[in-house]
């Protein structure tokens, strides 16, 4: 039996574009075999209150009629036997027109036939940035699909992954089912829409191998690509075959993995998985990238450098094809962080993606260093993008002038320092409405954390790049660039000390602990894996834990009006992390 796995991508809601895709996908009956597709591949995923709308329903049905018209009409002509196994929704009215129950299902097509429901997701996540049971409604029993006297057991996303959370148990239920049936399972299917963080990879095939020796079958995963707003699907679509990946799909892109079904393969006796009943995906995200004594955060490896790269490039590109962006303005101020989304941008152009154009914009100020324009100027000709130099000296000084006469008051310290990151906020705003470009936010999760950014200041923008590199992975990354794509940034602006460059002489370290320090601080804090108390009792200085905790509460007004982050973290700011501003703390 042919298996083919479509790792493939569509707006939310676009159902002209999908139904054209199925369509001409299976035009002349030329494709054999099963054919899979990711979980919610008829609408989208994630889709929130949208699955409320009612324009969506009534435009999702009227979809929904066409293609099972479709299935019973023109695929008839296949001239293979051939069953797609596509993700949907499926929905039960009230009375008065309202939607009473949504189910997240599996539909099977098949030519000649109308569509049918096979499977209903059981385990609904509800954690991070998972909120199914808002929604939809469990499933509760197990099912399998015969095609070409081969039994399929199927899943749906979650359900591969046991947790406490949940009461059920869809891989025991699963080989209950087939054992009370005197079924030999085939075959076993795991429908996914699941975003990318470092380490997801790992994680999925693991538990697939584990899945598949526990079944005595082997397991195709087919997984969503492409993003939307924070969230990245990476794809990597896989079939193991027990012992081993037999073969996977492309990293952060469209494919179509097509192979033979294979035979389940018994693992040798030193690799044998038992089914592991702690393992889960609500576990994850209090995971730590840190080392066993909580001091240092783990380095990035080159490859993960690389699929780092890869997830901020697609979700930069998807997120401004989606908006119909096609110009991107930055504002460069000769630091590390605005030069490395300078240099993301750029190798993003190079890929060809869709044809964009970048321009860079400086705004020196009283206290902007000459070698910020030296650096920014070097970084801008290296990689060919148009400098532009467009002082607020002037404009900073009429505001003092005017603060003055008005409050009887010179304006200083913070409050001075806020200001001149508002002007840039407004002028990097004044060109992007002139011109229709988007503006790329270009602070680190460090800043965040610990409000070291300015409110509608530099914390402006319409897509954040680095919000979930920690400063220290920021140099991490560009160091990574720099080895494979020619030293792009000038080594200078990653040598130099950090500096808002706001007041004379000022550096980072003056206002915050060193990166290196701080970041792992963070790190464990924001896994909620651990406490203050925690931190102090393995040896970190009392003083500088209390303060960076105390920094990372106050700050979170500031990052509920924050937006998007590309999301690239098990934990990350953003929608998956819900706090409320006003709360006590010590």
């Amino acid at each position: 039996m042919q298996l083919n796995l479509h790792q493939t991508h569509h707006e939310i809601g676009d159902f002209e574009a999908i139904f054209k895709y199925l369509t001409s996908t299976f035009l002349g009956g030329n494709l054999k075999g099963l054919h899979l597709f990711p979980e919610l591949f008829l609408t989208g995923y994630p889709l929130q209150d949208l699955v409320l709308q009612k324009s969506f329903i009534d435009d999702y049905q009227a979809f929904l009629a066409d293609l099972s018209l479709w299935s019973e009409r023109q695929f008839k002509a296949s001239s293979e036997k051939c069953a797609i196994l596509v993700g949907g929704l499926s929905y039960q009215f009230d009375s008065h027109g309202f939607p009473s129950q949504i189910e997240n299902v599996i539909y099977l097509l098949e030519p000649g036939k109308k569509i049918r429901n096979l499977y209903t997701k059981q385990l609904l996540p509800n954690y991070d940035l998972y909120e199914e049971k808002k929604y939809f409604t469990a499933g509760s029993v197990p099912s399998t699909f015969k095609f070409k006297d081969k039994v399929i057991g199927l899943l749906i996303c979650e359900d591969m992954w046991f947790s406490h959370l949940h009461e059920i148990d869809p891989v025991e239920q699963l080989k209950d089912h087939l054992d009370g049936s005197n079924l030999k399972c085939d075959l076993v299917i795991n429908l996914s829409a699941s975003p990318y963080h470092l380490g997801k990879l790992e994680s999925r095939v693991n538990r697939s191998l584990e899945i598949s020796q526990y079944l005595k079958a082997p397991f195709a995963y087919v997984n969503r690509v492409g993003a939307e707003d924070e969230i990245v699907f990476d794809g990597r679509s896989f079939v193991v075959d027990g012992s081993a990946i037999v073969a996977m799909a492309e990293s952060f892109k469209s494919d179509i993995l097509s192979l033979p079904l294979p035979a389940f393969a018994p693992p040798s006796k030193e690799v044998t998985r038992k089914l592991n009943t702690t393992a889960n995906s609500w576990g994850v995200i209090f995971s730590t990238r840190l080392t066993s004594d909580t001091t240092k955060l783990l380095p990035l490896k080159d490859f993960e450098c690389a699929e780092v790269l890869d997830a901020l490039i697609l979700g930069i590109s998807d997120y401004s094809q989606k908006n119909n962006i096609k110009k991107f303005t930055i504002a460069l101020s000769g630091g590390m962080d605005s030069s490395l989304v300078l240099a993301i941008l750029k190798i993003m152009k190079d890929r060809d993606l869709f044809p964009i154009t970048i321009e860079a914009v400086f705004m020196p100020g009283f206290f902007s260093s000459s070698m910020s324009y030296d650096l920014a100027t070097d970084l801008c000709r290296n990689i060919g993008v148009k400098l532009t130099t467009m002082p607020i000296k002037f404009i900073h000084s009429t505001i003092r002038a005017v603060y003055r006469d008005c409050f009887k008051t010179e304006l200083a310290n913070l409050a001075d320092e806020n200001i001149q990151s508002r002007m840039r906020g407004s002028l990097i705003y004044a060109r992007s409405n002139e011109v229709g470009s988007m503006v790329l936010n270009t602070s680190n999760k460090s800043e965040l954390a610990v409000g070291y950014s300015t409110i509608y200041g530099d914390s402006v923008g319409a897509l954040s790049v680095l919000g979930d590199l920690y400063k220290s992975e920021v140099f991490e990354l560009a160091r990574f660039i720099n080895l494979h794509y020619n030293k792009m940034i000038p080594e200078d602006i990653i040598s130099r000390p950090p500096s808002a460059e706001l007041r004379e002489n000022q550096e980072d370290a003056q206002s915050l602990p060193p990166y290196d320090q701080l970041d792992p601080i963070l790190e464990a804090l924001l896994s909620q894996r651990f406490s203050v108390e925690d931190l102090i009792k393995k040896g970190h200085n009392k003083e500088e834990v209390i303060k960076v905790f105390q920094l990372l509460v106050r700050s979170e007004y500031k990052r509920k009006q924050f937006c998007p982050i590309i999301k690239i973290k098990a934990k990350s700011f953003g929608f998956g992390y819900r706090v409320p501003i006003s709360k006590k703390t010590f």
